[in-house]
């Protein structure tokens, strides 16, 4: 078992009372990008609320379509987009996410195997772009760029406040021209991306995070198949004891074990038997030899209800499927039953099982040691799929304690949480994923040859991330270093070549003329150093030469203290000088006498006596390093990725335009209806109104609705602003008299009725709080009646002031004078009662002293007493005297029993 230090990231449970940070700034995000569908988590720690929550969208849903629209020149994502599929199939961009550093010609056959009409042209690496309808060519990862930044828009609405850390899913056979594509797809969204995580560790952390393996560990499989791939994770958890606050814990944790896939099964393959079955239906209903499959519009309207059609099959034996003008004006109607889609997807059902069959056979264990096999993934409802892995697994139940669709973003939400600076976690959750790919190292260059000893594997498959590691060559010129996949793996969709990265290393050979006349005492090596990130991602991080040389220097024999009968020992800079001579003690001593306070005798100190020795010096000199990548697989360059950065920036303000333009348009309708109606049905209104403002204002909403809906249209968000503020400059102080009609006597009430209970309040502190300085309580009293007194003023003169006149005094002012003479009475209210005097007791070393004290004082007050007598009464009448005075300004004291 791993040690506790060895182990990967720490997870845990969030709790709102466990925050680092003000909650303001304690908010992060994760993002599941599906091929179809998007779920959005937000981490968000504030009172009252749910530490971590799946953000819902603009219709109200827990996930949105992964859709990016480009139409009439306005950009549309999400739902927007879904709303305008079946009328501008061309303009509607969909599994974007799958098209991601892929090569033109595959994303082409792709779309067209997916009947996706998108106008698709090559770019200047090779790759795949998409031409918008106004021209306008855009790359995958501006595309994907646009899912994202709605994804994030649903975080920002669910936290309140901008988030722009978080954590994106991948997919396990996402290979690293994707993953550095999706990192520059979410930078160019204006996402911080903490880490990519592999979809089956989110899964895995969610299940993990609320049970205890302390007990027992155990295996689990995830199996999830979604819309566009499936994939079965074996996953080991168990638990470690650690020391925390000098306690034995016992901490749970997580291995993924192995992961297998297939990367074109999903969901949406077996939509496409059926948008096949039912395309040669209606082909045989038009005959002629038409074909729908030709028109982008038919077919995006057969595969939204084919959808529909699948899901009902899930929970029926048969389903009906209806289009309206699926072509030509011609209506669609058919069924279809559970027993024919799954003839129809019969070869499907047997490569679903292949990655669980597969995980099984490279871990060599048994279906029998398998704890559970967790179901995620919205295509895992299918019944047929669920019967044929409880067939293969021998069990009558399968597991499903996640959320099929939830699960995952759920799971990444803590590993967001867990990378963020701002949140403190609780109940650790050990986790180690491993890269999903095997990578080679190949070394070329001139007069290179290769070394067997080197391990030509860098990073083994399922190698933990994140690493650092490095290699080392003997070698005298420049040479090129290049990445590969790992030959006995399979290689990601679309890729076609083993080769993913290549770089240039130079500088070794002017090390090399530098420092060839030198005495070499070995080869000169270079050191590579590359890093594995916790995304998954490769790289070659630096290079530098080592240099060792062997040369004769100088270094002093011995050097000994003259005032000491000790012999001085050699530092480690003249451990060569070992076999000094007695004679060269005094002469070396001339340099220890350099540094020392203490005066020598200038007659004891003679030069320093030296001697050659052989020392190694060893000399790091950088490499430079260039990547020389090319291909579909290579990221934006600098100069391309400011111009998509431009693009996007312009499409987020008129974006930003055109939600203010709906928004005030929206704004203007809802004032024009909501007045008219109050025109209409309110009887009040002809109270505050006269005939001839009511006349006039119903005229001037007639002009602006007429306005409205004809040159309205296509105006400009100031012009709707600019008419809404000519209505409400005539109807605004209409509604004001509305609402003071039954404002203004409410406040009223409520004035009086407190006035009337501070008279109470006042009678209280007089009873039990003598304390309070009396001067204070008159002036809140004073103060009372000067509020009583302008009320009582106000009424009378609204009473002769017309109702659709401007109102003498309005509710708002009866409330603020209310609630500065409430503040008045809270502010008395807080003094507190003084403490009572006590009597400090005298120590043990005072009472002899005391007692002396007291027996001489009783003595003396003897001889005195009449005396005593008549002051007594004097200072009596004089405390009297100073009572008043003093009882207004100093609070007295009480003393308590």
């Amino acid at each position: 078992m791993a040690q506790p230090h060895t182990w990967g990231i720490l997870l845990a449970v969030l709790v709102a009372a466990a925050v680092a940070v003000p909650p303001a700034t304690a908010a992060v995000a994760s993002i599941d990008l599906g091929s179809e569908w998007l779920k959005v988590a937000a981490v968000h720690l504030a009172p009252g609320r749910v530490p971590i929550a799946v953000a819902i969208n603009e219709m109200s849903k827990r996930k949105s379509p992964a859709l990016a629209a480009l139409a009439d020149g306005n950009r549309l994502a999400g739902e927007e987009a879904a709303g305008i599929t079946a009328r501008h199939p061309s303009k509607v961009f969909a599994r974007a996410r799958d098209l991601l550093a892929k090569p033109f010609p595959y994303v082409q056959s792709f779309a067209e195997s997916h009947f996706l009409p998108y106008d698709l042209v090559p770019d200047a690496r090779g790759a795949a772009a998409v031409r918008g309808d106004d021209g306008q060519v855009y790359s995958v990862e501006e595309i994907v760029a646009m899912v994202l930044h709605y994804a994030a828009g649903l975080a920002d609405a669910h936290a309140g406040a901008p988030v722009r850390d978080a954590v994106v899913t991948v997919p396990p056979y996402f290979g690293q021209a994707e993953r550095r594509a999706l990192t520059q797809a979410a930078q160019l969204a204006g996402i911080n991306v903490l880490a990519l995580i592999n979809e089956h560790a989110g899964a895995a952390l969610q299940y993990g995070i609320d049970k205890d393996f302390s007990n027992a560990s155990r295996h689990v499989i995830f199996y999830d198949m979604g819309a566009g791939s499936t994939y079965a994770a074996l996953v080991y958890y168990s638990a470690y004891n650690a020391k925390e606050y000098g306690k034995t814990v016992s901490v749970n944790q997580f291995q993924v074990k192995d992961v297998r896939w297939n990367s074109k099964l999903g969901g949406v393959e077996m939509e496409m038997r059926l948008v096949n079955y039912f395309a040669d239906q209606f082909n045989k209903q038009l005959g002629n030899g038409v074909d729908i499959r030709q028109s982008p519009k038919a077919m995006a309207k057969l595969k939204k209800q084919v959808k529909r059609t699948k899901e009902i099959l899930s929970a029926n034996t048969a389903a009906p499927i209806s289009v309206e003008s699926l072509y030509n004006d011609v209506d669609f109607r058919s069924t279809i039953t559970r027993e024919k889609f799954e003839e129809l997807c019969e070869d499907l059902w047997e490569l679903a099982l292949t990655p669980v069959k597969e995980v099984l056979a490279h871990s060599d264990m048994k279906i029998d040691d398998i704890y559970a096999v967790e179901l995620i993934g919205g295509a895992t409802r299918v019944p047929k799929l669920q019967a044929k892995l409880q067939e293969f697994l021998g069990r009558r139940e399968l597991d499903k304690h996640l959320d099929a669709d939830e699960a995952i973003v759920l799971g990444a939400s803590l590993h967001a949480a867990n990378l963020s600076d701002g949140i403190k976690l609780n109940r650790k959750l050990g986790m180690i994923d491993g890269s999903t790919y095997a990578f080679m190292l190949e070394i070329d260059g001139p007069d290179y040859v290769k070394d067997e000893s080197i391990d030509q594997i860098l990073v083994p498959r399922m190698k933990k991330m994140p690493i650092k590691m490095f290699r080392s060559i003997r070698h005298t010129k420049d040479f090129d270093v290049s990445l590969n996949y790992d030959k006995a793996y399979e290689l990601p969709p679309g890729i076609q070549s083993h080769k993913f990265a290549e770089y240039s290393v130079s500088g070794l050979t002017d090390a090399t003329e530098k420092y060839s006349s030198r005495n070499l005492s070995a080869p000169i090596k270079a050191n590579i150093h590359f890093s594995l990130s916790r995304s998954g991602i490769v790289s070659l991080d630096r290079a530098e030469a080592v240099i060792e040389i062997t040369e004769w220097v100088d270094v002093p024999k011995k050097i000994l203290t003259l005032e000491s009968n000790n012999t001085n020992q050699n530092s480690p800079s003249e451990a060569g000088a070992a076999n000094s001579t007695p004679d060269s003690k005094d002469n070396l001593n001339s340099d220890s006498d350099n540094n020392s306070s203490t005066p020598i005798d200038e007659g004891n100190a003679q030069e320093t006596i030296t001697e050659k020795v052989l020392r190694k010096r060893t000399f790091r000199v950088p490499l430079k390093v260039v990547e020389k990548t090319t291909g579909a697989g290579t990221i934006l360059s600098k100069e391309l990725y400011s111009e998509a950065k431009n693009r996007l920036e312009a499409l987020d303000k008129k974006d930003a335009e055109r939600r203010k333009t709906a928004e005030l348009k929206n704004n203007l309708e809802s004032y024009i209806y909501s007045m008219k109606e109050k025109l209409e049905e309110s009887s009040d209104i002809l109270t505050v109104s006269t005939e001839q403002e009511r006349q006039s204002f119903a005229e001037k909403l007639n002009e602006v609705q007429d306005w409205l809906y004809m040159d309205g249209e296509d105006a400009q968000a100031n012009e709707f602003k600019e008419r809404l503020d000519q209505l409400k400059a005539i109807g605004d102080p209409i509604l004001f008299r509305l609402s003071e009609l039954k404002a203004r006597p409410a406040a009223c009430e409520n004035a009086r009725l407190y006035l009337s209970e501070l008279q109470k309040i006042v009678k209280n502190w007089e009873t039990n709080k003598p304390w309070l300085p009396k001067k204070r309580v008159d002036d809140v009293v004073s103060e009372a009646e000067k509020v009583k007194s302008w009320l009582e003023e106000k009424e009378t003169l609204q009473k002769s002031t017309p109702a659709h006149s401007q109102p003498a005094f309005t509710s708002e002012e009866v409330v603020d004078k209310i609630l500065d003479l409430q503040d008045k009475v809270a502010s008395i209210n807080r003094i507190p009662k003084p403490k009572p005097k006590i009597e400090k007791k005298p120590t043990k070393e005072e009472e002899p002293a005391n007692k002396e004290k007291t027996a001489s004082s009783e003595s003396a007050s003897s001889e005195t007493e009449s005396t005593g007598t008549s002051q007594e009464s004097n200072a009596t009448e004089g405390d009297q005297s100073a009572s008043p005075e003093t009882s207004d300004s100093e609070p007295q004291s009480h003393d308590e029993l």
